[in-house]
């Protein structure tokens, strides 16, 4: 079991920046692959960044690659999502999300993640 509380969220003008952070419970941060997801109004909850185990590999959805950075600490317990230049068509709900799937390093479709955060909202004025 492990819950997820994200933060950092906020109001910003396009091309600024913000880091997201995500504090996740439980003594096997380490045995979870990690990713966030984005939902803006009246879409779907997409994918945008996820990090393996021990925070070697990353993978991006097209449209971040460049900008975003995912990072783990799991000494610390926690996941971050580095956001750059951002654009009005960032602006959603992030969640954090963990996977204990144990069969890839990390994942791109929901529904392998079994954790939630609740999350964090982003809004970016043009």
């Amino acid at each position: 079991q492990v819950q997820l509380v994200e933060s950092g969220g906020g109001l910003v003008q396009a091309g600024s920046s913000l880091r997201l952070s995500c504090a996740a419970s439980g003594r096997t941060f380490s045995g979870y692959a990690m990713g966030w997801f984005r939902q803006a109004p009246g879409k779907e909850r997409e994918f945008v960044a996820a990090v393996g185990r021990s925070g070697s590999n990353t993978y991006y959805t097209d449209s971040v690659k460049g900008r975003f950075t995912i990072s783990r600490d799991n000494a610390k317990n926690l996941v971050y999502l580095q956001m750059n230049s951002l654009k009005p068509e960032d602006t959603a709900v992030y969640y954090c999300a963990a996977s204990g799937n144990p069969m890839r390093d990390y994942y791109v479709s929901r529904i392998h993640y079994g954790y939630w955060g609740q999350g964090t909202q982003v809004t970016v004025s043009s």
